[in-house]
């Protein structure tokens, strides 16, 4: 047991990323099970929960380019050959997650499953393991506020109206799409590079990060440069719009969000408070493929279909959901370790060496 905690605790874990993976664990669970709609009122606390749409999978997306990071040699970037290892597990990874993304679209549970896009994005990001911070940051600005002016043209592609269009779309996770998500990869990566432990990154981090979220956000309310249905899809901040404004609100909200768990997470006081938090982070593949298959089971049984989401929600499961997740979490990372599908992930690619460190 003691062990295990050390693996939690220790100085060579990132415990401010533990805590952002697993804020964006729960908030995507909360999307799934919440009725949210718009935050139209900030001084009306009831309408916050619409914080985590959109945001909790961008933060998602970007923590996984943290791991990355670390997985090919943090700050600085692993010598050739360590790489060509690394970016192998990585490969090898994005299949697990691919086959295991599928499984998960088979039980019929309403919700846009996001590890095939995770799994595309791993392979995607694999070139760009060798670049430096700063040349990570600018591409995924560039990525970031260019391509949702190309977003909408692809999303019109008569392909995905049709019934093979609609398959294709569930099994690659079109939803998030990786034409535009590889910036938030790449954001993550790049704050790899620089360094998370260190204090005068992780504060740049949450102030910059703020800064932007708060001017994409407000530029959202600037007149669009034309009209009609193109404009409104480019032209806005809305949650899962690829939006050229929701793009730079809601990867500046994920980078805040991490540098802030970084910050939070040097006072002791906060990393014991946030010890269930984190050990869902520390295993989120785990708790995002439980959560789902756990709904799936209940929704089955309680009224023999997996994709009523209204009947589902109207068993008001999100709360029961959140104490079975942290408290299943903490026990399991406490007694056992890695979680157990973090745990075939790691055997799957042991052979494979090169690593930087293992998470």
């Amino acid at each position: 047991m003691h062990l295990n905690l050390d693996r939690l605790n220790g100085p060579r874990r990132l415990a401010g990323v533990d805590l952002a993976r697993g804020l964006a664990v729960l908030g995507m669970l909360a999307a799934h099970l919440l009725w949210t709609g718009e935050v139209s009122e900030w001084d009306e606390p009831s309408t916050w929960t619409a914080i985590v749409n959109g945001r909790s999978s961008i933060l998602f997306a970007t923590l996984a380019g943290v791991s990355i990071g670390i997985l090919t040699g943090g700050r600085r970037p692993l010598s050739p050959e360590r790489m060509s290892a690394a970016r192998a597990r990585i490969a090898i990874r994005a299949g697990i997650l691919l086959a295991i993304g599928i499984l998960l679209i088979v039980t019929g549970v309403p919700v846009y499953v996001i590890l095939p896009a995770y799994a595309i994005l791993f392979v995607l990001v694999l070139p760009f393991t060798t670049m430096s911070a700063r040349a990570l940051l600018f591409t995924a600005a560039g990525i970031g506020i260019l391509m949702p002016f190309l977003q909408p043209v692809l999303n019109e592609l008569p392909f995905w109206a049709s019934n093979l269009g609609g398959d294709v779309a569930l099994a690659i996770g079109w939803n998030y799409p990786f034409t535009l998500w590889i910036a938030f990869v790449l954001a993550g990566l790049g704050a790899a590079r620089a360094d998370l432990r260190v204090k005068r990154v992780q504060i740049r981090m949450l102030v910059t990060g703020a800064v932007v979220s708060g001017a994409g956000y407000a530029l959202a309310f600037l007149p669009a440069p034309g009209e009609g249905p193109y404009w409104d899809a480019v032209w806005t901040a809305a949650p899962h719009s690829s939006g050229v404004w929701e793009a730079v609100g809601s990867g500046g909200f994920a980078i805040a969000v991490i540098g802030a768990c970084q910050v939070l997470c040097r006072v002791p006081a906060v990393k014991l408070i946030t010890l269930p938090l984190r050990a869902t982070g520390a295993m989120p593949l785990t708790a995002y493929s439980a959560q789902l298959v756990a709904w799936a089971i209940i929704a089955a049984i309680a009224f023999g279909d997996t994709s009523d989401l209204g009947g589902f929600r109207e068993l008001e499961p999100f709360w029961p959901f959140v104490g079975v997740t942290l408290l299943g979490a903490t026990v399991w990372a406490v007694l056992i370790g890695r979680g157990p599908l973090e745990w075939v992930l790691d055997r799957s690619t042991r052979s494979v060496g090169g690593s930087a460190s293992r998470r």
